[in-house]
């Protein structure tokens, strides 16, 4: 499924319910420009704009997973395996060293991101996104995985985008922190050298009691041998080691938002 094909369900809906792009502009509280330009495909849907518009036009949330459909569609290939076991997992930990994990991420500071990696077109930046933020129902889907994340301050000190980009992503950390399944916690700037200062990871619990391991780059890599996994745990358990407890991590939060 492609977006044009998303873009006709979402009028089709509209049509089969007698709504105008105005009126439904009004019900879902956005700007009738930003309808037109999603109906148009000079703007892409996002998750949240799906999830309005099922509620608005009472499509049982068709549009929202159509969009979900087309989003893994979109994933690059090489990506797309890991997808596949993230889904599968019961529970995800992630280490980030340098930028706010991807599940995490605002749109504003996803785009940010992957523009700035200068091998994408518009485009296809609108593409990662859109597909990045349908992959955040992981977390905040009615069957959400436990999720824990060490992060490193230098990440969160660093202005993404803009002032209020990093501000509002924030501010965002702050508030999916008091999530019943999220956990977050900060390594201090004043640790120093740790080993995640070599490269991201991620540790998929799955359902089964085996555990994968994901190696960001520029193009990740899926480690399921015994032996590496095991490295890379010992590397988590010494990260979490170094962190702050979870409420001193969300104060430190709460304090660089106040900085801003």
């Amino acid at each position: 499924m492609n977006g044009d094909m998303w873009i006709r369900a979402l009028k089709a809906a509209r049509a089969g319910a007698g709504v105008s792009q105005e009126a439904l502009a009004e019900l879902i509280r956005w700007s009738p420009s930003t309808i037109a330009a999603i109906e148009t495909g000079r703007r892409r849907p996002t998750p949240q704009f799906a999830e309005a518009a099922d509620a608005a036009l009472d499509t049982g949330g068709l549009l929202a997973e159509l969009l979900a459909v087309a989003a893994r569609q979109e994933s690059p290939a090489w990506f797309a395996p890991w997808r596949a076991i993230e889904a599968e997992a019961v529970a995800l930990r992630t280490v980030q060293p340098s930028l706010v994990p991807g599940l995490l991420q605002t749109e504003a500071y996803a785009h940010a991101v992957l523009s700035a990696q200068g091998t994408h077109t518009p485009e296809q930046v609108d593409q990662l996104v859109a597909g990045r933020l349908a992959r955040q129902e992981l977390l905040t889907g009615p069957a959400p995985k436990r999720f824990t994340a060490v992060v490193d301050e230098t990440a969160l000190r660093r202005v993404v985008g803009d002032r209020d980009v990093q501000l509002a992503q924030l501010e965002r950390l702050a508030e999916l922190a008091t999530l019943p399944h999220v956990r977050l916690y900060v390594i201090p700037a004043g640790v120093g050298a740790h080993p995640g200062l070599a490269g991201g990871f991620v540790l998929a619990n799955l359902p089964d009691g085996d555990e994968v391991a994901y190696i960001d780059g520029v193009f990740g890599q899926i480690v399921d041998r015994p032996d590496t996994v095991d490295t890379i745990r010992t590397m988590w358990d010494t990260l979490l080691g170094e962190a702050l407890p979870v409420g001193v991590s969300v104060e430190l939060i709460g304090k660089l938002v106040n900085e801003l």
